[in-house]
């Protein structure tokens, strides 16, 4: 099993001298970063989506074997909330498509108040073709066998999530691959993850998903947590007999 170790972001200035060498401008981080991470999970496009060109300027500045996951603009998931999504769906992969062979999975995030809606999701996947997708749920309402089953008819991962060092929400297999997100853990300095909280993840993923690619990304990025964070997992990951990408050989320091 391969899994392949990344942040939610790169863009962040806390990480400057900690992470990013004094003097570095920005527009070189993302290359510094690919260096020494295989993949990264774009937040900006949720903000505002990138145009095509800057989609193709990032696949430029990253090594051959670099993966993005992109997360799904919030114009479809918090404004429209999955309802009539067709064409901003269609633009979204339209600007994507531009990372080329670095696209990797699309990340649809839905709000924490949006309850379960079967049909308005299915429609959704549907708009998003073809395309790899994971669904982070934050609404106890879509975790049900149905969901289970929509998702594993379309091979669509579920999002697993992590917050205060400890799962909240299910660890369905639903796909032929699978995605981790781990928001805050309960460490000190606070947001950090503790060695025992990733060893049990790397336990989960050895457990259910040994034969699967699974992509994991650390979105507690304050203090330099997810860098060093990303850094202890990959030794976690080794440890329980899977195969963890590139992440910095160096101490990454935190607070």
């Amino acid at each position: 099993m391969t899994v392949l170790i990344g942040t939610s972001g790169w863009m962040y200035r806390d990480w400057r001298e900690r992470f990013y060498p004094k003097g570095v401008p920005q527009r070189l981080w993302l290359g510094h970063y690919a260096e020494r991470f295989a993949t990264v999970e774009s937040n900006s496009a949720f903000y505002m989506l990138p145009k095509p060109e800057t989609f193709k300027a990032w696949a430029d500045r990253t090594p051959d074997d670099f993966v993005m996951a992109v997360k799904v603009n919030r114009y479809i998931t918090h404004i429209r909330r999955l309802r009539d999504c067709a064409e901003p769906a269609a633009r979204f992969l339209e600007h994507c498509r531009h990372l080329g062979s670095k696209l990797g999975p699309i990340l649809l995030q839905l709000p924490p108040n949006l309850k379960a809606n079967l049909d308005d999701l299915r429609a959704t996947l549907d708009a998003l073709g073809a395309a790899r997708v994971a669904v982070e749920f934050r609404h106890s309402t879509w975790f049900t066998d149905e969901t289970q089953k929509v998702l594993t008819e379309r091979n669509v991962a579920l999002c697993m999530a992590d917050r205060n060092s400890q799962p909240i929400s299910p660890t369905w297999r639903t796909a032929d691959w699978t995605y981790l997100r781990l928001h805050q853990g309960r460490a000190d300095p606070m947001p950090c993850y503790g060695r025992s909280a990733l060893d049990a993840w790397a336990g989960r993923l050895t457990g259910g998903w040994s034969d699967l690619e699974a992509f994991v990304y650390f979105n507690n990025d304050p203090g330099g947590c997810a860098l060093r964070d990303a850094r202890t997992f990959a030794g976690s990951v080794r440890r329980a007999g899977l195969e963890p990408t590139r992440v910095p050989s160096e101490t990454i320091s935190v607070g």
